[in-house]
């Protein structure tokens, strides 16, 4: 049990000294990205090697600055940890490696290598692990230059970074809390709890200017001084965790990979605000997160960091993990309330809000997973320091899911004001199989589309309500020029109509009717007058729905007819997709001068739509095809072309 601040600071001590004399340290990354493919083998065929090894095993110090150094001959002196997501999805499974001599630091080397599978793992405990050689082949190779990176800190989508709330995730075992204490962990709840009072920790994080990341942006401190000046001796504090966007898992990422950093974060929450209960609405897609908050949970518990009189400051709280059950209007704050309650997941008519009206009546403060795990950051370095990141309006860091056709995926954090730019080009290598760059879909189906006449735009959250985007959850879907955005607008509102709980007329019907009409539109079915409607249908869903779901639904149609009205043009009034990608507006004919009359075409096509002679060249009725393309796929001499 940790019963002070002093007794806090031991500990880390301990904690922080057993990390720096472990010889070597192997980080396997355990986010779910690379679980999926396979580093959990990885993980436990090192185990295998290093049990297997005893204290046979000799580590070589090929530094000449160690050479005279006597080196440690058990492996014990190897760590093998499993870590949360590093974040670079695109080249995983990751595996850092440390080495450092105990006693002198000297010879210390961080490598990273990247696609790792089980069948390397032998080559690479023995070479690497025990020997300190780099192995070419498994390191990050650049796409353009062919440059290859030995150092994670080197690597462009890292060194363009800068990583607040993301600082631990890789590099801290999450399951283990002498881990999160060795990097200062609960120093900021210690310092607010004994050395700073409710209202000075709220003033504290007003000062900083943290906006909520959940998509909002609503002022954080703010919000805990509103719940902190509501009268009442009970109070609730609650986690959202509850990450639906389609293409989005920053929250996931930080609840697998740094869960004690986002309890930290509830604990000086309610301490500001006077909560002794508090509840993480985790989505139940995300099983490891649960797994590793309820640990962490039991570990802060069993260490007098959560529960009664914690660190001897008199303060109470209760941290409950609640599992949803993947509805994506629970996100928003009152149906998240209705769902904790144990009622369908609606939301309701605000006022009352929840700091005056929340949980089971009482005044309720919620904030998103990254809101809450930029505050130990905030309190520990203080709000000025804050402010050295990020723009005026916009301060701090924000961290983003960069997917799609973008060359290097994963997970990013950048000071707001960023330039798209930068994100998409410095961090994420570019466009894929050199494509040209299109648009970025920010925010997910809530957010909106930026093109390239915005990749100088600061990514913060005034520039981008300019534009009539939003930072939302901070999901980025990079699309190429082979993108149709008419079809891009159709998937997002078919996401949100799913999820659309029914609760106001305008968002049941209103995004039901637009998916209807973007559905006759690619396929070929649509007009001017459907365009007409769907504008019209998109304005007043924006204005009248009760929710953030409902007003912001429209934003993906919004936005394409802005920027792309050529595209849907093209669809209503040519019956043509200039994309090639809706499957009933492609056309396919057979280029005579290619064709051999082999006759596979017709034989393998379902609609007996293709004719001919063998050895002739073969036609194809329009009238019959169904347009599948089987018969493109069948064609060994490249004959069937599809055509614009």
């Amino acid at each position: 049990m940790i019963n002070s601040k002093k007794e806090l600071a031991a500990r880390a001590a301990v904690a922080k000294e057993a990390i720096a004399n472990m010889p070597v340290r192997v980080s396997v990354c355990a986010g779910t990205g690379c679980i999926a493919n396979g580093s959990l083998q990885v993980f436990a065929r090192l185990q295998e090697l290093n049990e297997a090894a005893g204290d046979k095993v000799e580590l070589t110090w090929t530094d000449d600055a160690c050479a005279s150094e006597t080196p440690d001959t058990a492996s014990d002196n190897i760590a093998i940890k499993h870590s949360g997501c590093h974040g670079f999805c695109e080249m995983g499974p990751l595996v850092r490696i440390e080495r450092r001599y105990p006693t002198t630091n000297k010879g210390a080397k961080s490598i990273l290598y990247c696609k790792v599978q089980a069948s390397d793992v032998d080559e690479m405990f023995e070479r690497t692990v025990l020997q300190g050689e780099v192995i070419e082949r498994l390191l990050y190779e650049h796409p353009v230059t062919g440059h290859r990176y030995t150092s994670q800190e080197d690597i462009p989508f890292y060194a363009r970074q800068t990583r607040l709330s993301l600082a631990n995730c890789g590099h801290i075992d999450p399951d283990d809390i002498d881990e999160y204490l060795a990097h200062d962990g609960y120093a900021a709840a210690a310092k607010a709890l004994l050395d700073m009072t409710p209202e000075q920790v709220a003033a504290e994080v007003s000062s900083s200017g943290l906006r909520g990341r959940g998509g909002g942006g609503f002022p954080t401190g703010r919000k805990w001084e509103l719940t902190q000046r509501e009268p009442g001796e009970i109070k609730y504090m609650i986690c959202n965790g509850d990450e639906g966007d389609p293409g989005a898992f920053m929250d996931r990422s930080v609840m697998e990979g740094d869960p004690h950093r986002v309890l930290e974060g509830m604990l000086i929450g309610a301490y500001a605000i006077g909560a002794s209960e508090g509840y993480v609405y985790v989505c139940a897609e995300y099983p490891l997160a649960v797994k590793r908050l309820r640990h962490a949970v039991e570990q802060a518990e069993a260490e007098g960091l959560l529960g009664k009189n914690i660190l001897g400051s008199g303060f109470d709280l209760h941290i409950h993990i609640k599992e949803g059950a993947g509805a994506f209007v629970c996100g928003e704050e009152s149906a998240l309330i209705a769902s904790l309650e144990g009622q369908r997941g609606m939301p309701r008519p605000k006022p009352p809000y929840p700091a005056q009206k929340g949980l089971w009546g009482k005044p309720t403060c919620i904030n998103n997973v990254e809101t809450l795990a930029a505050v130990p950051f905030i309190i520990f370095h203080g709000a000025e320091t804050y402010h050295k990141y990020g723009s005026a309006k916009s301060p701090g860091t924000k961290t983003f899911a960069l997917t799609g056709a973008v060359a290097n995926t994963g997970l990013i954090e950048v000071p707001m004001g960023r330039t798209l730019r930068e994100v998409v080009f410095g961090i994420g290598g570019g466009i894929r199989n050199n494509k040209e760059f299109k648009a970025v879909q920010i925010g997910g189906p809530s957010g909106g589309c930026l093109t390239k006449e915005h990749l100088d735009l600061p990514l913060d959250y005034d520039s981008l309500q300019s534009v009539g985007a939003m930072i939302g959850s901070g999901g980025l879907v990079v699309m190429d020029e082979d993108t149709c955005m008419v079809e891009v607008a159709r998937f997002f509102m078919s996401f949100t109509q799913n999820e659309s709980c029914g609760k106001c007329v305008l968002c049941r019907e209103g995004t039901k009717r637009m998916l209807e009409i973007l559905q006759k539109i690619v396929a070929g079915e649509g007009s001017l007058k459907d365009l007409e409607l769907l504008e019209e249908l998109a304005e007043v869903v924006k204005e009248g729905s009760l929710c953030g779901l409902g007003k912001t639904a429209p934003n993906p149609i919004i936005t394409t007819l802005k920027h792309f009205r050529d595209e849907y043009l093209a669809h209503v009034q040519e019956h043509r997709c200039p994309s090639h990608v809706c499957q009933a507006l492609k056309q396919y004919v057979i280029n005579p001068e290619k064709c051999k009359g082999c006759g596979l075409c017709a034989r393998a096509c379902p609609t007996k739509a293709i004719s001919g002679q063998i050895k002739k060249p073969f036609v194809i009725d329009t009238d019959k095809c169904v347009r599948c393309g089987v018969c493109a796929g069948t064609c060994r001499f490249k004959a069937i072309e599809e055509v614009a």
